[in-house]
């Protein structure tokens, strides 16, 4: 079991699922567990060795190979963040999924957070996280934090050119138990660093991790289709992306733009 005061220490794995936060949201709608009957701990963990139907951000699919990879969700109760606060769980999770690779891989390749909350080794795609938050009045009820983490696949396909995994990009196999136990003590650390308030800690770390921080880059605004280049400048506490235009600074939300 992971060193962590309770995340992980409800476990639940299966040979498959369809999707791991679904299962996690058909709990938290039952109101129990299959087993105590009460509601699902804080900190439990679903963890499937193949989803048949996992997703990412925006609905796209994500591809894992069967017993190669990490795909697992942890039920989360951060009722004491305000629904306009809630990117700041984004981060936390993001930088928890961080520090466990840095410690794997020692930082090299370089480490980097895409945003909003992909995990990079180089300039290649190891991981995302998907976050959905059930909100009640100002507060968060409840979250279903899904993790996806390549660990030993080397072969994707055609439709995922930039995807690595910690195998590939640190030339040894590791094992997936492992990796998550580290993943879960990490997640712990900077879940609690949140919970303590540690807002700004946590939005500083985040924004210098980015992927392409500083650096001019290619995007593509969703609603006309336009491209533009621009350089990213942080985010938002809100979670919305900061990116220099020429001489003008503008926000963007997930779903407005992308990188060309």
């Amino acid at each position: 079991m992971p060193n962590t005061l309770f995340i992980g220490k409800v476990y639940l794995r299966f040979d498959e699922l369809p999707s791991t936060n679904d299962y996690a949201a058909e709990l938290l709608a039952a109101g129990h567990d299959l087993y105590t009957k009460s509601k699902p701990a804080e900190g439990t963990v679903i963890r499937a060795d193949r989803q048949s139907a996992g997703r990412g951000q925006f609905g796209s699919r994500w591809e894992s190979e069967a017993g190669k990879n990490l795909t697992f969700s942890v039920i989360l109760y951060p009722t004491w963040l305000e629904v306009g606060a809630q990117f700041y769980l984004s981060m936390a999770v993001a930088l928890g999924v961080h520090d466990a690779l840095i410690e794997i891989c020692q930082n090299r390749p370089a480490v980097r957070i895409k945003w909003p909350n992909d995990l990079y080794l180089g300039s290649r795609k190891t991981g995302g996280i998907l976050i959905q938050n059930t909100l009640t009045g100002n507060g968060i009820q409840s979250s279903i934090v899904g993790i996806g983490l390549n660990i030993n696949q080397l072969q994707f396909g055609a439709d995922l050119p930039n995807a690595v995994s910690l195998a590939a990009a640190t030339g040894r196999e590791h094992d997936p138990e492992k990796v998550l136990y580290l993943v879960l003590e990490c997640l712990e650390r900077r879940y609690l660093q949140l919970k303590a308030g540690q807002t700004t800690a946590l939005h500083t770390a985040y924004e210098s991790l980015l992927e392409r921080l500083g650096t001019e880059a290619d995007f593509v605004e969703t609603a006309t289709g336009m491209a533009f280049k621009g350089t990213i400048l942080g985010v938002t506490a809100a979670g919305l992306l900061r990116v220099m235009i020429g001489s003008e600074e503008r926000t963007f939300g997930i779903k407005e733009i992308r990188f060309l």
